[in-house]
């Protein structure tokens, strides 16, 4: 590495992960709390204000200072590797936007409730954002390959690790000896529950709209990938 490649961006980075991850998980942490007094719907759409624009603030950061730092590694114009990051990245938005998630709950149509599921991709995995985040840098850091990538990285990757403490913890203290159960036929570590056979694998659950509506999603992020990244470096943040 040469001098100067720990430049300002990387601190600021890991400080809004930081932010985000104080807002993200507080909310969520004060969630039972806040839904007796403002209610369940107006907690969600308070809980959306506070997030979604930290995690724009985040993304536009992150496209616009990917390359700063040192140059750990340089895979790009290798054809195998774009292929690889791409089937990652792809397999990532399975586990990050799995089908146990309510849309209709997620924008506050129908009351929002905290469910406790042991179906579809939650017998790979208790925890598929975290799965889905990890897979994430792990495509991203193999390809942009710079300091402030790997910066990135572990400031994600530590967010949900914290995440998968503290969403076993809220279970628990809301379902008691049902989350027991469920954590006992379930693994973090993603098939390990299934290779144990604390687990069974069902096919048919994975076939569900909700799953055709993610791979839609990941065309169209594929497709509209450079105007986004065109787009942000237009802010200049």
């Amino acid at each position: 590495m040469g001098e100067g490649w720990l430049t300002p961006s990387h601190g600021i980075m890991f400080a809004l992960l930081v932010g985000f991850a104080i807002v993200h998980s507080g909310l969520a942490a004060l969630r039972s709390r806040g839904e007796k007094i403002i209610g369940a719907r107006l907690y969600r759409v308070l809980f959306a204000l506070m997030s979604l624009p930290f995690a724009i603030v985040l993304i536009v950061y992150f496209i616009n200072h990917r390359y700063d730092g040192a140059r750990l590694w340089n895979f790009q114009g290798n054809g195998t590797v774009e292929a690889i990051v791409w089937i990652l990245s792809a397999i990532s938005f399975l586990f990050l936007y799995p089908a146990t998630f309510n849309l209709l709950e997620v924008a506050a149509i129908q009351k929002p409730q905290v469910h406790l599921y042991e179906t579809g991709i939650i017998r790979i995995t208790r925890h598929p954002q975290m799965v889905g985040q990890v897979i994430w840098c792990i495509a991203h850091t193999l390809w942009v390959g710079t300091s402030f990538m790997v910066v990135t990285s572990l400031g994600l990757i530590l967010h949900h690790l914290f995440a998968v403490w503290h969403g076993d913890r809220r279970l628990k203290a809301r379902y008691g000896e049902a989350f027991d159960a469920v954590k006992a036929r379930t693994s973090v570590i993603p098939f390990l529950a299934i290779l144990q056979g604390r687990q069974t694998f069902s096919v048919k659950e994975m076939l569900r709209p909700a799953y055709l509506g993610v791979t839609l999603f990941v065309l169209i992020f594929w497709w509209i990938h450079p105007i986004m990244i065109r787009a942000t470096g237009n802010l200049g943040w």
